[in-house]
């Protein structure tokens, strides 16, 4: 690695600033108690949502974000609404994975109930391949041409729209940290008193409960109590050793 140049185990990018606690929160929570690195990234402040400011949601991504124990959290300040899988954004992508250069990234559901969530799944899956290419050039931020990097594995967390599962991780030790950080955006999660704003889908109470309900339902799935569904962006993986085929505490 050049001077420049760091080393995170893990990038989690989300379209909005909740989106990668409400999808993969008890992931994130799980692999930095595991000793991992993460970096956050948000590809937009969130400015069209009906609850909130920009400058309310920043806030309270940072708060979360340090709940998760993440080492970072960065905005691309992409505009809400109007995510798009463009060459100039791809390189502000590959600009962020060839800084980082993490093993694992993890992306929007490729389809999903708001548009951003799928264009943003598209822009950081084409990202993380051109990432690779030699002759796409990118600079780092002291100016300095960056190398190729292209990590190991894409996985893509759930939203609104169900899909069937490549992959459960047990989050059972860390469902409390992951909603924690949910209501870390109290703007727009498990509202209680909405005030002169607008209730919206996610600001329901009924909604907070949903997601415990799934984290319960892939739990089962999966032989645990409470588990994150995920898809991945290349397959098949690679097992470099037989113990995760062992690694079962619950007989399905």
């Amino acid at each position: 690695m050049t001077p420049n140049q760091e080393s995170i185990d893990i990038v989690a990018f989300g379209a909005h600033p909740d989106d990668v606690e409400l999808s993969a929160g008890g992931t994130i929570a799980k692999a930095v108690s595991e000793g991992k690195s993460v970096v956050l990234v948000d590809l937009t402040k969130g400015e069209m949502g009906s609850r909130g400011t920009p400058e309310i949601r920043l806030e309270e991504a940072k708060a979360a974000a340090s709940i998760l124990g993440a080492s970072d959290r960065l905005n691309m300040e992409l505009p809400d609404t109007l995510v798009s899988n463009t060459r100039e954004n791809q390189l502000k992508v590959i600009q962020i994975l060839r800084t980082y250069r993490p093993q694992v990234v993890f992306a929007n559901a490729p389809q999903d109930r708001n548009p951003d969530h799928g264009h943003g799944s598209a822009l950081i899956r084409d990202s993380f391949f051109l990432s690779g290419l030699v002759k796409i050039e990118t600079k780092d931020n002291h100016g300095q041409l960056q190398e190729p990097w292209r990590p190991s594995h894409l996985l893509f967390y759930m939203q609104d729209t169900v899909f069937e599962p490549d992959l459960i991780i047990d989050i059972t030790d860390h469902l409390e940290t992951k909603e924690a950080s949910m209501l870390a955006h109290a703007s727009q999660v498990n509202v209680q008193t909405p005030g002169d704003e607008p209730e919206t889908y996610i600001s329901s109470p009924t909604f907070f409960e949903s997601i415990r309900a799934r984290t319960r339902t892939y739990g089962h799935r999966g032989g645990c109590t409470h588990g994150e569904p995920f898809k991945l962006g290349r397959a098949p993986m690679m097992l470099s050793s037989l113990d995760a085929l062992f690694d079962r505490k619950i007989a399905r």
